[in-house]
């Protein structure tokens, strides 16, 4: 019989603490510390309270927690004398059934970690679906983490033993994330189309207007219509659009969506997941035969990334007004325009100017997008409601000094010019940590014709100066410009700079983003509010609407615009949760 919340809240330490057996593998300590903050309003109230007594843990206690865990396929499951939990979850992972080979390379996998770490390798083996991975995954991640830093390993194995319980929770409380699994597999599903080129590599690439760009344009049209969305089209620009109609005619329309486009060899949920949320919703609303007080609109941008032609923003800016007609002549690195693009996609370019929506006949936009960063898994957290979206600046610059030998040349007087844009970087990084949310990254950086003989000439290289507002922007820029003049004119080396991008912050509307924190408090998750470091589509609609965002926190340290990209079936089912709660709550809004 499933546990539930009430039973929890209600039994003695001693009972709840029994009920909790083997959620942490030999820790009952967690448990207990967990329990005193009880009442739990939520299950996943109950996992984040877990999680932060090991967070509050001494080192001693996280290390202890670290090694009460088996080894992968170590001397535990050959003796068979694992928990039943750590049984089920190898065993779903195919690891009591290795080959000898398997078995010998997982076994020196386990010896040089722990000869490295200290302690054993933890991976939650059944995976973000909780379905199981596959061996071949699990030994590429054992060999990929034995890279890491150790501190920075220790935070992996905490995480990975934190996804360990909570899929014994929801298997303790039969709360089966049902929500969150389809839209996991509706992410996997689209990742199948690729550019060429890719495919054959495995990697996922999807650029405009390319054969697998537009195959994953008729995938979420196609399952827009089984959602049960009222009308779905592909417009002008390549946007798949569907649209799920109000109670009455006339009503106004909330906006959503995000990009399908991808980086080259990037991740499956970037985007995506801002489609899929709010097509799971309207599935939800079809099956129930509910009408909302307004429409629902939502949008697959065709584009956002910037990777086939210099143009970024093309679906999103179509639908503000901001499509720059010069943009059909780009020409892409086989040299294809655009505008031909455009036409082998059977895409008319006079209909580009009739995607502007009315304002006024809009409510506002919101945007669930995966995080893209580490925050809200080193806080422990699915959930993070953005403030703001940063502004950014960017710069392509050159710094010119002398080139000389690098045996004859003394030290103090050299013109280096490598030496030069070093001192800038870290000031940058050092300017940008003082504001404690300002970013700085120099992020290309090259010596032309360098040698290992020669002191450097000339350094290329690119910055990238974003905060939270642009205020506090333009103060970060204003300083990183000062000290790049001190530092050439004190080295007697001069540079060029040349401002490449400007975009203004884009702050959450208010009452937007309260919306959102109303949705995310009634789920019992914690409150987290914190800027976008990206760009999203939101910005773009920003211009002509309010708008707010809900970030979901991704797994391997929230890495993005890489393959290790992902959520868990978990956080996707509280991402879908809260936004029918942000509706619900709407729609009470309207009707008083």
């Amino acid at each position: 019989m499933a546990l539930t919340l009430d039973q929890l809240n209600a039994a003695s330490p001693g009972q709840a603490a029994a009920l909790l057996d083997g959620v942490y593998e030999h820790s009952p300590w967690i448990a207990a510390k967990a329990l005193a903050t009880r009442p739990f309003r939520s299950l996943a109230h109950l996992k984040y309270a877990l999680a932060q007594a090991v967070t509050a843990a001494s080192q001693d206690e996280k290390l202890g927690l670290i090694r009460a865990h088996p080894e992968l396929a170590g001397k535990a499951m050959v003796s068979k004398s694992l928990t039943a939990e750590s049984t089920n979850e190898q065993s779903k992972a195919g690891l009591t059934d290795c080959t000898p080979e398997e078995f010998a390379k997982i076994r020196q996998l386990n010896a040089d970690y722990n000869a490295k770490f200290g302690f054993p390798f933890i991976l939650a083996v059944r995976g973000p679906r909780g379905t199981g991975l596959a061996k071949r995954e699990i030994i590429e991640t054992f060999e990929r983490r034995l890279h890491h830093h150790p501190a920075f390993e220790l935070g992996e194995a905490l995480r990975n033993i934190h996804r360990i319980a909570e899929i014994r929770l929801d298997d303790k409380f039969d709360a089966e994330p049902v929500l969150g699994n389809e839209v996991w597999d509706w992410h996997e599903a689209l990742a199948k189309h690729t550019d060429p080129g890719y495919a054959e590599k495995g990697q996922l690439t999807v650029t405009y207007l390319t054969d697998a760009h537009r195959a994953c344009a008729q995938q979420i049209a196609e399952g827009m219509r089984e959602a049960g969305f009222d009308s779905v089209q592909i417009d002008a620009v390549g946007n798949v659009v569907g649209r799920y109609e109000a109670a009455t005619p006339d009503a106004k329309t909330l906006l959503t969506g995000s990009h399908y486009d991808t980086v080259r060899n990037g991740g499956k949920y970037d985007g995506r997941l801002g489609i899929f949320t709010p097509m799971a919703c309207v599935r939800e609303l079809q099956r129930q035969k509910r009408r909302l007080p307004f429409a629902f609109e939502v949008v697959g941008f065709a584009e956002e990334e910037g990777q086939r032609y210099k143009a970024t923003f093309l679906g999103s800016g179509a639908l503000t007004g901001h499509f720059n007609p010069a943009w059909l002549d780009q020409k892409d690195a086989d040299g294809i325009t655009m505008r031909e693009a455009r036409a082998h996609a059977g895409l008319k370019d006079e209909e580009i100017a009739g995607l502007e929506r009315d304002p006024s006949r809009y409510l506002g936009f919101v945007e669930v997008h995966i995080e893209q960063g580490p925050v809200l898994t080193e806080l422990d957290l699915p959930l993070g409601i953005v403030t703001s979206i940063n502004g950014g600046l960017r710069y392509v610059g050159e710094v010119i000094g002398m080139a000389s030998h690098a045996g004859t040349t003394p030290m103090g007087r050299r013109n280096d010019a490598a030496a030069a844009v070093a001192e800038l970087i870290l000031f940058a990084e050092q300017r940008a940590a003082k504001d404690g949310d300002s970013v700085a990254t120099v992020g290309m950086l090259e010596v032309p014709s360098g040698s290992i003989n020669v002191v450097p000439g000339r350094c290329k290289f690119s910055l990238d100066l974003r905060a939270p507002n642009d205020p506090q922007r333009d103060a970060m820029v204003a300083d990183v410009m000062a000290a790049l003049k001190e530092i050439c004119d004190r080295r007697g080396v001069r540079y060029v700079l040349e401002e490449s991008m400007r975009a203004a912050a884009a702050p959450s509307a208010p009452e937007w983003q309260q919306r959102w924190e109303k949705a995310v408090d009634a789920l019992g998750v914690p409150l987290f509010r914190m800027p976008s470091g990206a760009g999203h589509d939101a910005m773009k609609l920003h211009e002509v609407m309010p708008q707010a965002m809900l970030f979901v926190r991704g797994i391997n340290s929230g890495i993005s615009h890489n393959p290790l990209e992902s959520s868990t079936n978990d956080d996707i089912q509280l991402g879908v949760q809260a936004f029918q709660l942000l509706l619900d709550n709407l729609a009470s809004e309207q009707a008083h």
